[in-house]
């Protein structure tokens, strides 16, 4: 498995301890190195400082050739017990013009009157670059190679040479200095990391985990399987991570919602169906059932009946008008307890009602403008909605349009669901909300009649009219005797 396949839950973390280790160490790299010319820069102030002070000091004593006190005063730079301190000098001495030792705080190194060129130590390699260059004031030398870094500068007084006056630090007590700033630096360096680590670890998973829950999630909610996120719900922030959250459980809410509307739609179509069956079977028996009646009230009208014919017929009579009502029971639809309308049910519909759209390329012009919540059935008018709507898409040619526009008031609820098309022939339209009346060809009849017949058990009025290319159904419903 490749290094970028792996899981969040330790893909984070490590490249969080892979960033803290790199920055550590560019920064322990960067504090070396200014930490290394720090300390040069010390030995060499401080040796520009006393040679400065020396210079002047040796001045008279040269000029009368007074060499011991001039070995004291370059003695007396040095204590005893100063051990490897980088700013203690490890030599000083005074050359004259032709590179001769005139005197040394170290005779046994550095011999009185002997050439630098001749001595085999490490002071040697001083005598060529001070004979190339002259020198006019104070000036360090860091040769390559050279186990000292040197400080040199003129005995000079009122425009009288008498010398030049270098002084010495070794260059390995001054690193050994800076390994030990660079020891104890690494030490704070891992103290840090020591810490740092563990908390890019820990905030690390605690940010990856809620990703790897979410891309669960996402994959369930892909399949229509919404999971709970327990680490969604402990994650309280308003961050990128926590709005993704909130996002999460609104498609899980919207999806959970959308699968309860499907299943009420299924139920709402089975239920439709079998009132459409109703309905036709209503239809059927009402004409005989009626001529029945018709021809007992002819039969009584023609004159009076024995006891026996009368009580035949009376039982008759009843009998047939129980049928009667048992058939217009089924023309009615039953009333059934339904919470509020609200905006969220016209979306709804529009959810539901896209994808035959999509499916024969409708546009749709979608103006809703209403209250929060409204004193309607919401499961009758989504219904009403929905006939209407689909209605309205099988009547529109492919390319063409269909539009919903609803707006309330104090008094009533008004919808119109208008589509482009062709208008209805003035037959139809005039007997269009009556079974087994149709303006298409595969048409039944009965959706629009259902939904007359839902209007008007909300004490509501349904048009159809055809205006501007559009044939348009208007529904107007009172809030009044809804609330009543």
């Amino acid at each position: 498995m490749r290094l970028f396949d792996l899981s969040l839950r330790h893909k984070v973390p490590l490249w969080g301890s892979a960033l803290i280790l790199a920055a550590a160490i560019a920064i322990g790299a960067a504090y070396m190195v200014r930490a290394y010319d720090d300390l040069k820069q010390d030995v060499f102030t401080s040796a520009a400082s006393l040679g400065q002070t020396l210079a002047q000091t040796l001045f008279p004593p040269l000029l009368h050739d007074d060499l011991w006190r001039a070995f004291e005063i370059v003695r007396a730079p040095f204590h005893e017990g100063a051990g490897r301190n980088p700013l203690q000098p490890d030599a000083i001495f005074v050359l004259d013009g032709d590179m001769h030792i005139l005197v040394a705080s170290d005779p046994a190194r550095l011999p009185t009157l002997s050439r630098l060129d001749d001595l085999a130590n490490a002071f040697s390699v001083l005598a060529k670059p001070l004979r190339a260059r002259t020198l006019t004031d104070t000036q360090t030398l860091d040769l390559a190679g050279a186990h000292h870094f040197f400080t040199a500068m003129p005995i000079e007084s009122s425009g009288r040479r008498l010398g030049t006056l270098v002084v010495a630090h070794d260059r390995d007590v001054v690193w050994a200095r800076f390994l030990a700033l660079a020891v104890r630096g690494a030490l704070i360096g891992l103290l840090a990391l020591a810490a740092l680590l563990p908390i890019n670890w820990y905030w690390g998973r605690r940010m990856a985990e809620p990703l790897v829950e979410l891309s669960k999630g996402m994959d369930a909610l892909v399949h229509g399987r919404p999971l709970p996120m327990p680490a969604a719900e402990r994650y309280s922030y308003r961050d990128e991570l926590g709005r993704l959250f909130a996002a999460y459980r609104e498609a899980a809410v919207a999806l959970n919602e959308k699968a309860m509307l499907e299943k009420e739609m299924l139920h709402a179509e089975r239920l439709a169906a079998v009132g459409r069956l109703a309905a036709g079977i209503a239809h059927e028996i009402n004409n005989p059932l009626g001529g029945m009646l018709m021809a007992l009230d002819t039969l009584k009208q023609r004159g009076p009946l024995d006891a026996a014919t009368a009580k035949t017929v009376a039982l008759l009579e009843r009998g047939l008008q129980q049928v009667a009502e048992i058939v217009g029971a089924l023309l009615v639809e039953a009333r059934v307890a339904s919470r509020p309308l609200d905006r969220h049910d016209f979306e709804d519909v529009r959810t539901l009602i896209e994808p035959q759209l999509v499916k024969k390329q409708l546009m749709l012009d979608w103006h809703v403008n209403l209250p929060e919540r409204l004193a309607l059935p919401a499961s009758v008018v989504r219904q009403i909605l929905i006939n209407l709507l689909l209605n309205a898409v099988q009547a529109t040619d492919a390319g063409g349009h269909v539009r919903l526009t609803a707006r309330a008031d104090e008094a009533a609820v008004r919808i119109e669901i208008a589509n482009s098309g062709k208008p209805l022939p003035e037959a139809v339209r005039s007997h269009l909300f009556e079974p087994f009346v149709s303006g298409r060809e595969d048409g039944h009849g009965l959706g629009l009649w259902v939904t007359y017949q839902t209007v008007t058990q909300l004490a509501g009025q349904i048009e159809a009219g055809w205006q501007d290319g559009e044939m348009r159904f208007t529904v107007t419903l009172p809030l009044e005797a809804a609330s009543a």
